[in-house]
């Protein structure tokens, strides 16, 4: 039989920590959360991305959380990686993991299988490249990879480059890293939902509860560290907002305006990776009921597993 996984996913706010706690009560085996939020992997960047309380931590204790500096590159081939290795950790206990996350494009690699290369920039080549004619770069390209001519246009030179670039890196074509392998695991996705005007309520109640839990105080202890709000890690909604306002370029109560609007935006981005009509995702209104009908989801898919 197959290991298992259970995730937790869905937009900002839909109280996805609480649920996952709530679960991991009723699993008899135990249970770890494998974090799948790719802000909440940052060091020192706590308010701001909403990460699991220390009390939260301690009902359900949580990997990749803190996994690297705020200065540090960080990317979706590193994730799977370090999600794949927690997995097998918790396994290894005897326990359940539980995925928690909003950043549908870590759930799903994991669940689905991505291959994904782990190539950062190689400037020096890209400068070699960029340097030849593109369709000298073209040839070489579909000499390499012929099944390229099916993904990649022509007149698209960087990802001509890029894939040059992971063959180099790899020596495996980039027609490789797009097909998935098959799972190692059985996996029961849970979604919580809420309409969109509550939602929006939940959300800008949340920020109003950052903002007077000190968030701006930690941008500008960010910046007083030396992480400057160039950085990628500082891109996040409502770090870019603050550091805008710190740098005088914009009210508090403007920081406060834009990041509940930018959040907003978010969770519809959010939504368009977990959508309601995904047969995959078991959904559950994040409501009161929530915890009982998540685990009764939990029992029933448990009990089919052993059969």
């Amino acid at each position: 039989m197959r290991q298992r996984v259970i995730a937790v996913v869905g937009a900002t706010a839909t109280g996805k920590t609480a649920l996952a706690i709530e679960v991991a009560r009723r699993l008899a085996c135990g249970s770890e959360a494998v974090n799948a939020d790719s802000r909440q992997v940052y060091r020192y960047m706590d308010i701001g991305t909403a990460k699991p309380t220390a009390a939260e931590r301690e009902a359900l204790p949580h990997r990749l959380i803190d996994v690297v500096d705020p200065d540090e590159a960080f990317s979706l081939g590193r994730w799977l990686e370090l999600a794949k290795a927690a997995l097998d950790e918790v396994w290894e206990k005897g326990r359940v993991p539980i995925v928690v996350g909003g950043t549908g494009q870590y759930v799903w690699a994991l669940l689905e299988g991505w291959r994904v290369p782990q190539v950062p920039p190689q400037e020096t080549l890209r400068r070699e490249m960029e340097a030849r004619p593109p369709e000298e770069l073209l040839a070489e390209l579909r000499g390499i990879d012929p099944e390229s001519q099916e993904y990649i246009q022509p007149n698209n030179v960087r990802r001509v480059i890029r894939a040059l670039e992971v063959y180099h890196a790899t020596g495996k074509p980039l027609s490789h890293w797009r097909t998935k392998d098959a799972p190692r695991f059985e996996s029961l996705v849970i979604g919580l939902r809420t309409a969109r005007e509550a939602l929006y309520e939940r959300i800008d109640a949340r920020v109003d509860s950052m903002m007077a839990g000190g968030f701006p105080e930690e941008v500008r202890g960010l910046v007083d560290r030396g992480y400057g709000c160039d950085l990628p890690s500082m891109s996040g909604i409502g770090y870019r907002e603050l550091c805008s306002h710190l740098g005088g370029e914009m009210s508090l109560d403007e920081a406060v305006a834009r990041t509940k609007t930018g959040t907003h935006r978010l969770a519809r981005h959010q939504n368009a990776w977990f959508k309601a009509g995904d047969e995959r995702i078991r959904w559950i209104e994040a409501n009161e009921g929530a915890a009982e009908e998540a685990g009764r989801a939990v029992e029933s898919w448990l009990s089919e597993e052993t059969k």
